[in-house]
């Protein structure tokens, strides 16, 4: 199936999503925040989808994904955000950096479709959500 990686500072929600995802075939690498993602890409390479939350300290996901976007390697990365924040104003943001977004608490299966999605697709989901 897929590379997954996925960036939240929540360890709780970071291992339920990880063993989720390997449950349903992914290969998963977690990050507790954008500098050990930053660090993950760098040393392994370009996963194939991105699950990022929103707020994190230090760097948020909004920043993390317009830094891995900047970089050629990852330009067209794939991304979800997987957000406890639900303004439209915070939803827009995801959305115009090519993302899909889902809120959490999220439902498995919408995270695996948007995965699936984004995999299939090849590329950033055009429209978002």
């Amino acid at each position: 199936m897929a590379r997954v990686l996925v960036v939240d500072d929540d360890p709780d929600l970071l291992t339920l999503v990880e063993l989720q995802l390997r449950h349903h075939g992914h290969q998963v690498a977690t990050a507790n925040g954008g500098e050990q993602a930053l660090a993950y890409v760098e040393t392994n390479g370009r996963p194939d989808v991105a699950v990022l939350d929103v707020a994190m300290p230090g760097m948020n996901g909004f920043e993390l994904l317009e830094t891995l976007r900047r970089r050629p390697a990852t330009a067209d990365l794939p991304a979800v955000f997987l957000s406890a924040r639900v303004s439209p104003r915070d939803i827009d943001k995801g959305r115009s950096l090519d993302a899909l977004y889902l809120t959490k608490p999220y439902v498995m299966h919408a995270l695996l479709e948007a995965i699936d999605k984004l995999v299939a697709e090849g590329m950033p989901a055009a429209a978002g959500g």
